[in-house]
This record gives structure tokens, sequence and C-alpha cells, in this order.
């Protein structure tokens, strides 16, 4: 008999100054840049893809930071999220977004306590910036 079967969401941890850089989603959390692992794909390779669909960043992928099954309580699922460390190739300019999200922004890592922000993210990013 076969185990459950969940989505896999590949998120990345990119610190720029001190601060983190979120994204608002259509739940109105802020969340980690990244998305879903299609068929094949190694969760570095998308990763990679995603933050630059998504915020039009190159990064290198680091170490693995957390992961964890995360409860979508209005969809009544659960998805995988894996975290990893990211590093920006080149100088941060002026951050702009697709249209999958609602919002982009950069958070003091040590002042998230007020944001609608998923536990798992708040975990991750702390040991991101602890590193």
């Amino acid at each position: 008999m076969a185990g459950p079967v969940f989505p896999v969401s590949v998120k990345g941890v990119i610190l720029h100054r001190g601060e983190v850089i979120l994204l608002k989603n259509e739940r109105g959390e802020w969340e980690l840049p990244g998305g879903r692992l299609e068929p094949g794909e190694q969760p570095q390779a998308c990763l990679h893809r995603e933050i630059f669909e998504e915020l039009y960043l190159d990064v290198a992928i680091g170490p693995l930071l957390e992961c964890w099954n995360y409860p979508i309580a209005q969809a009544g699922k659960e998805v995988v999220i894996i975290a990893y460390l990211c590093r920006l190739k080149h100088d941060l300019g002026a951050l702009s977004f697709s249209h999958e999200h609602h919002d982009v922004g950069l958070f003091p890592t040590d002042s998230l306590t007020d944001l609608p922000l998923p536990e798992g993210y708040r975990q991750a990013i702390g040991k991101a910036a602890g590193l």
C-alpha cells in the first residue's frame, strides 16, 4: 500500500544587509520566495527557477535550512516545505515581483513577530540569520 503523497514547495531565504525578502500571497500571508517542485526536477534547480520567475533575481543555492509539513486550512491539504539559504549573485537593485504575488518587501530578520508569516518560515529565517 502506498503512503500519502504531498506536493513539495521549495523556498529560499534571501538575506540582504540584515533583512529578508518576503512576498505576500493571495491568503494575505508573507512567505519566502519559491514554489512547487515539478516532476523530475531537483529541489535546488526548482528554487533557482522559481526565484528568477518571481523576483527576477539570480541566486546561488546554499545549505538546507528546514523541512516541514505545512497545513493549508483553506484547501484542506498539506504541503511539504523545503527551505534553503540563498545568496544573491549580484547587487540587489529595486525589488520587483511577478503577478503571482500581491507585494514584496525587505524585513529586518529580528522584527518579524507582527507579520502574518507561518512559523516554519520564521524558523528558517532565524536559522539563516544565525549562520
